[in-house]
């Protein structure tokens, strides 16, 4: 059985590597080092799964540059410069952070990474429910265990991982990705992705025991469109996929739709994860942390006036001044006072 497999994730990341072309078996057996028997019965153990694979005589296989299905195997192929990880991809979950934060309670040390196609109870902040419509979406959680963090700069994690998103979205679908304070990102001025960081800190010390930061992307537009409460805010990065899409027609599919997308937050996180971390500027003439400054440059509520949003409290009304090199929100009441939030919510005044 485990042959069957290795033999099914080749022939899978081959494919894909070769989308929208033909490539023979005798080609395929040959470059893997696997009999065309072999290639044969992978082909049709992925077809049962779903992907979309022509098969033509004297030709041989195409997977369809309308086939986007999550898998281990080529999401992988996409990673780089990653520390060791556990990874599953599944069809889909309940919710990735709660995979995550059920292995975190199991004890788990490893880095881990729980990714899905769709969720039946995806979480936004708040307790709100997350859209998470099979298919159409990315949905994922990254398992962390730093050491001697503190609740403030726990933040940073979603910082951090906003910097990511942003970067992932414009290297596969080509569109410019802005950040609303603390964690949404939009795209053509509509959240297309949010982004939730739940932490357990150790009781005696208050430091961090562990983090699992959850992203949910609207990759493709889900067919109808989205659901009435949300249908005026939110977008996604392309437009429905029908499964008859071709090279050109979505930059998303011919880029490596969301296996590549998964790949890229996760290997940019990482690469800035080590700097977000580093001891406290030594002097006032140290530059701020590379992620710190690309998201200074993608926060596109500064200048803009606000309601903060406080747990228990009402509204109140403020004008953003910036953000500090922390990512914090600075902001001036109308009364005068200011404050630099650290965490929080702010909705945009109309």
């Amino acid at each position: 059985m485990k042959e069957k497999t290795s033999s099914r994730d080749k022939v899978l990341a081959l494919l894909e590597s070769k989308k929208g072309r033909f490539i023979s078996g005798e080609e395929i057996a040959s470059d893997l080092g696997i009999s065309r028997t072999a290639v044969w019965k992978a082909v049709n153990n992925l077809k049962k799964d779903g992907y979309m694979i022509d098969s033509v005589t004297n030709r041989g296989y195409c997977l369809s540059h309308g086939s986007d299905i999550l898998s281990e195997a080529v999401l992988r192929g996409y990673l780089r410069d990653c520390p060791p990880l556990v990874l599953d991809v599944f069809d889909t979950v309940d919710s990735t952070n709660t995979v995550c934060l059920k292995r975190a309670s199991d004890g788990d040390r490893r880095t881990y990474a729980a990714v899905a196609g769709g969720q039946t109870r995806g979480r936004g902040r708040r307790g709100r429910s997350f859209f998470s419509p099979d298919g159409t979406g990315l949905y994922m959680s990254i398992l962390l265990r730093p050491s001697g963090l503190s609740a403030d700069q726990a933040v940073k994690f979603t910082t951090i991982a906003a910097v990511a998103v942003s970067e992932a979205i414009e290297a596969v679908a080509g569109k410019t990705a802005s950040i609303k304070w603390v964690n949404d990102i939009y795209v053509e001025g509509r959240k297309a992705c949010g982004i939730l960081t739940e932490a357990s800190f150790n009781p005696e010390d208050g430091t961090l025991d562990y983090a699992v930061v959850g992203i949910g992307i609207n990759v493709y537009e889900p067919q109808g469109g989205f659901p009435e409460d949300i249908r005026d805010r939110a977008g996604a990065l392309a437009g429905p996929v029908n499964g008859t899409c071709t090279l050109g027609i979505n930059r998303v599919l011919e880029n490596g739709g969301r296996n590549r997308i998964a790949a890229e937050i996760i290997s940019r996180f990482f690469s800035y994860l080590d700097e977000g971390f580093a001891p406290a500027a030594s002097s006032v003439t140290d530059p701020a942390p590379r992620y710190a400054a690309e998201y200074r440059r993608r926060c596109f509520v500064i200048g803009m006036d606000v309601d903060v949003l406080k747990a228990g409290a009402e509204p109140q009304q403020a004008h953003v001044l910036g953000l500090d090199d922390e990512c914090r929100l600075e902001v001036r009441y109308t009364d005068g006072t200011e404050e630099t939030l650290s965490s929080g919510e702010i909705s945009i005044q109309l």
